[in-house]
């Protein structure tokens, strides 16, 4: 039976339930515009791995954030030794061991990451890319594709936990 204590605090919840699993407007505007996010892994004891780095993603505007990275690169190793959990700030404040603890100002979201294989995905996270980063992507681009392919690059899905 439905006690009264219940129904008032599930009254109460109700209007904020939804708000639960989203991505606020405010960093969905940030992830939507900035062209960088400076993101650390997290080691198995819960604190931010010493390396950090500013990166290019792709935002799918939902809940899932995609990164290339060489293959090597610390964040997809941690990925592939188990620490998948990543926190990120968007914005955009230069080289991150130049900008100090500024970027902390910045919307914060933590993830889980996973190595994205599927070429078809691969392929439609890549083209965003492309017209995101038009400028540098006659560059760039040929080099994540032609990395994906040989292995020498890999691509990460974090997804907004």
């Amino acid at each position: 039976m439905l006690t009264r204590r219940q129904a008032v605090i599930g009254a109460s919840l109700t209007p904020i339930l939804p708000l639960f699993g989203q991505v606020a407007d405010a960093t969905k505007e940030a992830l939507t515009n900035s062209r960088l996010i400076y993101m650390t892994p997290i080691k198995s004891d819960g604190a931010e791995s010493t390396c950090k780095g500013e990166v290019w993603f792709m935002y799918d505007g939902d809940s899932q954030i995609f990164v290339v990275t060489q293959y090597e690169a610390w964040r997809a190793n941690a990925i592939r030794q188990g620490l998948t959990s990543a926190r990120i700030w968007v914005g955009e404040f230069g080289i991150w061991t130049r900008a100090g603890d500024s970027y902390r100002s910045a919307p914060e979201l933590m993830l889980e990451g996973s190595i994205e294989d599927d070429v078809e995905t691969q392929d439609a996270a890549l083209a965003k890319m492309g017209t995101k980063y038009s400028d540098e992507w006659g560059v760039w681009g040929p080099r994540f594709r032609e990395g994906l392919r040989d292995d020498s690059r890999v691509m990460l899905r974090y997804t907004i936990s």
